[in-house]
């Protein structure tokens, strides 16, 4: 089975920004699925130099327009392989060898078939989008798109009939419902082309920065007529017919939704007229925002996304990018909402339970186990997978990645529910700790080869720690996320994975100081001895609390913790007896003063907020590990933060 995919070619007259590098890599989320899939891919980008605004960009810096390109080259291809995009082909306009054939021998396919006349024209032309506007398309005289004013242009063209199309493109929208997606991206081309279609330049008289149209070498051909044909020029058309046949027609082209007009509307038509298959299918995403802005290089509003890449690698940002933009709408960035999701997918939800799972087995199984039937997990496992396929078979690729998580998710509560560390402390249930964490263990790595396409490093890391160094070239969706009930494993205890992002400090750094998965924290709650005499009310004004600094409050570690046992202290009418889960190795016991406002049963199953970093200290005979923060009105009942559903070991700022 082959499937190729193509992005949009990219103009080169600056480096890319986060919102060129969202598309190329939901594209390569979907070129490592396929592969994933068993699918023989072929994936395609490249950069489109015919630009007017590439050549100006040249002239500024007083370089050669083709020099200025090759320099340009190297940077985006340095851009693409620190975003760890697998490109199978790289194709420039400018490559004489495949593209300039492949631009005429289309061209003279529609002279010869009756598609292309000469003629004048004369409109407003938007140089940011190289493209020509209707009037009416303006907002306030402006290019929607850019909000700049376009220029008024008149000159002697050629032209490409593609009024003569609009029934033959309706006929076949309509019999092929799916070579649109999604469907806001459908509804709009079906109104576009309903409303009829004007016959478009391809042409540029008195440039010599472009290719050459083959029947008037004093023009130029237009820079998006040119461009559209890379997707074919790449595999052999005007070159090689052998291996044109081999992978034409695309699978899929990704696009941005302020491009799909062309590749809905002028490039089907340009193929029809060529006698030249049609697409399969033509994905239109949205735009990713900054805080609420459009980036854009004519605009000047770009984030870079060398910038994430640097600071935490690839994958944090892949995912990000995947996970949380319904692809095919439009989503927003920020530093913080970034660092934000950093912190709950990654450091506590799927960090933190690979390094619990790890150390657990180390602890209690001097790092081997042996794979087990399933349980509960294994069920909810198939589940997910069933749906992270169907999602990413129709390329809902934030959809896929949710389902990946909730199987994580699972996996977390699976060792809240099943305490592997009670476990260990009798030797009649060490089957069943082996069970548990095998099972724990299957999950994760079935959760790890669902993310490969979304975190390729990330997840052959976690493979590697769970005993499974097989290449990912070598991975196949039905078999590796097929639960393994049989088989013996050495799991490696390699440390956290991703630290957590401070707000103030950058990300922190693990060293031998940094507690390890295994190690606790312990803390004291400051409840106050029952037999103590209470001290008479002030009568003076309350004293206004000192002030302190953000580095000050940044020394109080707040943790979410999942209460899985609660009993009174005897001879105590304030206290209760808490095992509470924080995400770490083994529950910690803390001794809260609350007892008069709930009963034991109650605290049972609550998420709440715990300190966890001050100093032991030992109460009735025992030792409290933990501070549980409540509410506490006067003269009123304690009043528990209850901050369902963060997971166990969640930080609190």
């Amino acid at each position: 089975m082959k499937y190729f995919l193509t992005t949009a070619i990219d103009f080169v007259n600056s480096r890319p920004h986060l919102g060129t590098a969202y598309e190329k890599v939901t594209a390569d989320v979907i070129a490592r699925y396929r592969r994933l899939a068993g699918f023989d891919t072929h994936f395609l980008m490249g950069n489109d130099e015919h630009s007017q605004n590439v050549f100006r960009k040249a002239v500024e810096q007083g370089k050669d327009p083709l020099a200025y390109c090759d320099e340009m080259e190297v940077v985006f291809r340095d851009v693409w392989k620190r975003l760890d995009i697998s490109f199978d082909d790289f194709i420039r306009t400018s490559d004489a060898r495949r593209h300039k054939p492949a631009v005429q021998k289309m061209a003279q396919e529609c002279l010869d078939n009756g598609d292309i006349y000469e003629g004048s024209y004369e409109g407003f032309y938007c140089v940011g989008c190289e493209a020509f506007k209707q009037e009416k398309d303006l907002v306030d005289g402006n290019c929607p798109i850019h909000n700049t004013k376009p220029q008024w242009i008149k000159e002697k063209n050629w032209f490409f009939r593609l009024s003569k199309y609009q029934q033959p493109l309706l006929k076949h929208y309509e019999e092929n419902p799916s070579f649109i997606e999604p469907d806001i991206r459908r509804n709009e081309i079906l109104r576009l082309v309903e409303g009829g279609l004007e016959d478009i330049s391809m042409s540029r008289a008195g440039q010599s920065w472009g290719i050459p149209v083959p029947f008037d070498p004093t023009s130029v051909v237009y820079v998006w007529f040119d461009a559209l044909i890379n997707y074919a020029a790449a595999v052999g058309y005007g070159w090689d017919d052998e291996r044109f046949n081999q992978w034409w027609p695309a699978s899929l082209h990704i696009v941005g939704k302020d491009i799909t007009r062309f590749h809905c509307v002028i490039w089907p038509a340009m193929l029809m007229s060529a006698g030249v298959a049609l697409p399969k299918q033509v994905f239109g995403h949205g735009w990713v925002y900054f805080k609420g802005e459009r980036m854009s290089k004519t605009m000047g509003n770009i984030v870079d996304p060398l910038d994430a890449a640097e600071r935490f690698g690839p994958d944090p940002l892949r995912l990000y990018l995947t996970k949380e933009i319904p692809y095919g709408g439009d989503g927003d960035f920020t530093w913080e909402r970034f660092e934000e999701k950093y912190n709950a997918d990654l450091a506590n939800n799927l960090g933190n339970l690979v390094n619990r799972v790890a150390a657990m087995t180390e602890r209690y199984q001097q790092g081997t186990i042996r794979s087990a039937g399933g349980g509960p997990l294994a069920a909810i496992a198939a589940e997910n997978v069933a749906t992270y396929k169907a999602s990413m078979d129709v390329h809902a690729l934030h959809e896929g990645a949710a389902a990946a998580f909730r199987l994580i998710s699972a996996a977390n509560n699976y060792i809240a529910e099943t305490q592997p560390w009670a476990l260990a402390k009798d030797p009649a249930t060490a089957d069943r700790l082996n069970g548990v964490l095998a099972d724990t263990a299957e999950a994760v790595r079935i959760a790890a080869v669902m993310l490969s396409p979304v975190m390729p490093a990330s997840a052959t890391e976690i493979l590697r720690r769970l005993g499974d160094s097989s290449p990912a070239s070598l991975r196949r969706l039905d078999q590796d996320t097929a639960w393994r009930a049989s088989g013996e494993k050495q799991i490696l205890n390699a440390g956290a994975l991703w630290p957590r992002i401070e707000a103030d400090k950058g990300v922190v750094t693990v060293t031998d100081e940094t507690p390890k998965p295994t190690e606790t924290v312990v803390v004291v709650p400051p409840v106050a001895d029952p037999a103590a005499p209470v001290a008479p009310a002030a009568s003076a004004a309350p004293e206004v609390p000192a002030m302190i600094t953000i580095d000050d409050f940044m020394k109080i570690q707040l943790k979410v913790g999942k209460v899985l046992e609660a009993e009174r202290m005897p001879k105590s009418q304030k206290l209760l007896k808490l095992k509470v889960d924080a995400g770490e190795a083994e529950p910690r016991t803390i001794l809260a003063g609350i007892a008069e406002s709930y009963a034991p049963e109650d605290m049972v199953g609550k998420t709440i907020v715990i300190v966890a970093n001050l100093a032991p200290r030992k109460m009735m005979g025992l030792e409290s590990n933990g501070m549980v923060l409540a509410a506490s009105p006067e003269g009123g009942a304690a009043i528990v933060l209850n901050v369902e559903p963060a997971a166990p070991g969640t930080r609190v700022r």
